[in-house]
């Protein structure tokens, strides 16, 4: 079992800044892609971005592209979501997840285990 753990939501004010950690604790494996995806009220769950073991490659939805920043750090088991020019429609609960077998995907039946998510709000 992998377990993930959330941290740096909060509340922010329209075109304000958040950093998310993700970090990883439990089994090891030698390589495995992450991804956040987040929910909003209502709404089902969408992908965020996504980053490959290396971190040479990288996925971001339209929605986030150019102002959001995914990235990891393997000797910390940690990856980042660097969040700038946040937008009210951004508020959502915001989950990591890791997939083990293949590389970063937008599809989170993909994802073998999830965080409990972090709460990001952005107020106007």
């Amino acid at each position: 079992q992998v377990q993930l753990v959330e941290s740096g939501g909060g509340l922010v004010q329209a075109g304000g800044s958040l950093r998310l950690s993700c970090a990883a604790s439990g089994r090891t494996y030698s390589s495995y892609a992450m991804g956040w995806f987040r929910q909003a009220p209502g709404k089902e769950r969408e992908f965020v971005a996504a980053i490959s073991w290396s971190g040479g490659s990288t996925y971001y939805a339209d929605s986030v592209k150019a102002r959001f920043t995914i990235s990891r750090d393997n000797a910390k088991n940690t990856v980042y979501l660097q969040m700038d020019s946040l937008k009210p429609e951004d508020t959502a609960v915001y989950y990591c997840a890791v997939r083990v077998v293949g590389g970063p995907s937008s599809v989170g039946y993909d994802y073998d285990y999830w965080g409990q998510g972090t709460q990001v709000t952005v107020s106007s």
